[in-house]
């Protein structure tokens, strides 16, 4: 078995772990962020520069992107679904944007309010904007593994939105389990697949959800098959409010001390990410419970807006 020296983790509880939880304040999604760069992740998605009213819990991105810590190092990366969101990020001086689009027209319409085909013409042009100003570009396939509507997503669908954005000049392209129903002989599969359709020197990175354990075994899968940046989030907190019965992401901890275990090094401090991870935790069990209590005094929770242009992976 022949693995790779190192890996490199992009952190995203700050954005995909919260952005189905109760908002918190935003003194504590900063003193967060300060954790995770204090713990060693130098790859760090902080914020989601969506319209408010579809993803309420991330709706101080300006805010929070002004009070980031100086992490000297980190790369700071932000979610865009759309222009509007991309001159937000540019504006808050993000050093990455991640554009999203969905392998299945079902959840694309869901998460976006569009057709895959709809939200690729926009994407040139975003990734050209975005990289006149010097900001990397991240490309995710969201529901590259399986849609919650559609079931199996074919891989030529991956490749059609991989494509577009290899052609467009992302500097990544990321497979998003979705909905965590990836395995290993898949990964290695669309891998494979990609490489032939899109070409052989593709940077691949997986965006991993985890279902019964199979994330784990899937990091296993990306690094024998070459791919060397794994999105997680400490604590596994996360879902996708587009995606019924999405788990939560991969626990940063458990990759970290996965990959450990192997040799592989990633330049994160265990004992300082198990401190971020406690007090992320510390602070959702209140958030939970206020929340909680704001339901039960108003007879239940209040809908969710159905998505649109809202971006999640």
């Amino acid at each position: 078995m022949e693995l790779p020296a190192t890996a490199e983790i992009v952190e995203v509880a700050p954005r995909d772990g919260l952005q189905d939880e109760p908002p918190l304040p935003l003194s504590e999604r900063t003193e967060l962020l300060r954790l995770l760069a204090r713990a060693g992740l130098r790859r760090i998605e902080f914020a989601s520069f969506v319209h408010p009213r579809w993803i309420p819990s991330l709706a101080d991105a300006d805010e929070l992107a002004r009070m980031r810590p100086l992490a000297p190092g980190v790369v700071w990366s932000a979610l865009v679904p759309n222009g509007k969101g991309l001159e937000r990020a540019l504006r808050a001086g993000v050093d990455e944007v991640t554009i999203v689009v969905s392998a299945s027209d079902a959840h694309n319409r869901a998460n976006l309010n569009r057709t895959t085909a709809e939200s690729l013409a926009g994407v040139p042009e975003l990734a050209r904007r975005a990289r006149a100003a010097g900001v990397r570009v991240r490309g995710a396939v969201a529901t590259a593994f399986g849609c919650p509507f559609e079931g199996a997503v074919p891989y030529g669908r991956v490749a059609d939105v991989a494509l577009v954005y290899a052609e467009a000049g992302a500097d990544e392209i990321v497979l998003a389990d979705t909905i965590g129903v990836g395995h290993p002989r898949q990964v290695a599969e669309l891998a494979d697949y990609l490489r032939e359709r899109v070409g052989p020197d593709v940077r691949l990175a997986l965006h991993l959800h985890d279902r019964r354990g199979f994330a784990l075994a899937n990091v296993l899968a990306g690094l024998l098959c070459g791919i060397r940046v794994f999105d997680a989030a400490v604590t596994g907190v996360g879902g996708c409010p587009y995606a019924p019965g999405a788990p939560g992401n991969v626990a940063t901890e458990s990759v970290v001390s996965f990959l450990a275990s192997m040799g592989v090094e990633t330049g994160v401090d265990p004992d300082r990410l198990r401190e971020a991870g406690s007090y992320l935790a510390e602070r959702l069990a209140l958030a939970r419970g206020a929340a909680h209590e704001i339901r039960a005094g108003t007879g239940g929770r209040a809908a969710r807006a159905t998505g649109k242009e809202s971006g999640t992976v």
